[in-house]
């Protein structure tokens, strides 16, 4: 516990929705709710205005639906978030060379260490420098809290929330804890919440009262002495600035069960051919290849298989992946699939890349005389099953040149210009043209094959040089991709 507020936490303002409102002029001070829009999408983030209406992350969207039937409805953009997020953490990088990011929007910085803050003026200075820097350069807001540790430098952050700055003075901590909720210290979720409360305990305070002892009684001597110790305020943690990556994953949930298992395995494949996208970003390899398949019930079964070396090869991990849906029975349907790496490294091992070229050849030999009813699809089987069509049936191959326009995705008309697609569906697809410096634009509909109308690049939210969005992400399906620290 330091004796100066220095460990800052900034939390950026209902992010993925706050960036749609600044690309888009026309959705300012509206209802913005961002996530998977399917039947079983969830809700990612809702602004401000959202919120009022009793919408909230992780909320089914068929909830947040009733609740806000008039609310702007957008599919996450991830990539585009992924570019205003660096931008942040550079500004986070010249407070300190301490930033311990825990997302794209959230990121504990040690103002102590580079000598930007020692006492509480300092701090507060630097925080609303922060503050002013990250409007200045993404015209988006974040909140700040300042304190003597981690623990308490969030919670000051959620109580200056919207953009906002709340310090916590050194020594006052306790009397700040005493009324809030146990649910407010790191480790106490629900259950443990639930615990403490048939316990008599609901408030800091309370678990203070209660003493070491009975804590330990209640939840175990490590867990009961963490707490105690963080209701009184004491937190040493420190701020890490590299923390190491241990898995790498994909996932896709989808809006109708899939039955067929041609479609199935092409499926596993194209998220293996993600996964290790993401793998090659982050500069690992990995040995552990693990599939994930949650079925019709809700059940879900995890399946691994361990390689001879670390590899960063998309034949080799799709090629496990499919050895392990092999395993599985997806008799009644599969709602969510998922691939991941794990066992990471910083290297590969040559000989795997032998061993893919082997094992191509081995399945081309002995795919040559199998029909697809044996479930190993041939070549343009497989390629129109990795389209963009429906999930199921024979239409497939016609419906697949479609192209698609998810709600909120960029584009750009040879007469128009630039904007965004407010919904489609009848073969129609409408457009709002307007850029974020401009005024809200006019709409326009299209049919959906309209040669004159492409998707394109987001545009930077404010005027000046930003780094550049390597394409939009997100989709109907909702699918979420991860990093495991």
């Amino acid at each position: 516990m330091r004796a100066a507020p220095t460990i800052l936490h900034l939390d950026m303002d209902a992010f993925f929705a706050a960036a749609e409102q600044a690309a888009k002029p026309s959705l300012r001070g509206k209802p913005v709710i961002v996530g998977g829009l399917g039947p079983r999408g969830v809700v990612a983030t809702a602004s401000y205005e959202a919120r009022r209406f009793g919408v909230h992350s992780a909320m089914p969207m068929a909830q947040a639906r009733r609740l806000a039937p008039n609310a702007a409805y957008l599919v996450p953009r991830f990539a585009f978030y992924r570019s205003i997020s660096e931008q942040v953490m550079r500004l986070l990088g010249e407070l300190s060379p301490l930033v311990e990011p825990l997302s794209l929007d959230e990121a504990f910085v040690d103002l102590e260490a580079a000598g930007t803050a020692r006492d509480a003026t300092s701090a507060r200075a630097a925080g609303e420098r922060l503050r002013a820097d990250i409007r200045a350069v993404t015209g988006l807001t974040g909140s700040v809290g300042l304190a003597g540790s981690k623990m308490l430098a969030k919670i000051a952050s959620e109580q200056a929330k919207p953009d906002g700055l709340v310090l916590i003075e050194p020594g006052t901590e306790r009397a700040l804890l005493g009324p809030l909720s146990v649910r407010i210290l790191p480790g106490v979720g629900p259950a443990t919440g639930e615990h403490l409360r048939r316990g008599g305990i609901t408030t800091c305070a309370e678990l203070v009262e209660a003493g070491e002892d009975e804590l330990v009684r209640l939840v175990g001597k490590a867990h009961g002495t963490g707490l105690y110790r963080m209701a009184l305020g004491h937190d040493d943690r420190p701020v890490v600035a590299e923390r190491d990556t241990k898995s790498v994953s994909v996932e896709d949930t989808f809006d109708v069960d899939l039955h067929d298992r041609v479609r199935i395995r092409v499926e596993v494949e194209r998220l293996a051919d993600r996964c290790v996208q993401r793998l090659r970003a982050s500069g690992h390899s990995g040995r552990t290849i693990v599939l994930k398949v949650r079925r019709y019930d809700f059940s879900t079964l995890t399946r691994s298989e361990t390689l001879r070396g670390p590899t960063d090869d998309p034949a080799v991990v799709r090629e496990a992946a499919a050895r392990l849906l092999e395993a599985v029975d997806t008799t009644g349907g599969v709602r969510l699939l998922g691939v991941g790496v794990s066992g990471l490294a910083d290297y590969t091992q040559e000989d795997l890349f032998a061993q893919a070229a082997s094992a191509r050849a081995a399945d081309a030999d002995a795919g040559a005389g199998q029909s697809q009813e044996d479930g190993a699809p041939g070549r343009e089987g497989a390629g129109e099953a990795a389209g963009d069509g429906p999930a199921e049936g024979g239409p497939a191959a016609a419906e697949a040149s479609v192209r698609q326009w998810p709600a909120g995705q960029d584009v750009r008309h040879v007469r128009y210009g630039a904007g965004w697609v407010q919904g489609s569906g009848v073969g129609r697809v409408t457009v709002r043209f307007e850029v974020p410096q401009g005024a809200p634009g006019r709409v326009r509909t299209f049919r959906v094959d309209d040669p004159d109308l492409v998707p394109a690049q987001p545009l930077p939210l404010v005027d000046q040089p930003s780094s550049p969005v390597d394409g939009a992400e997100g989709g109907a399906s909702g699918g979420r991709e991860s990093s495991s620290p």
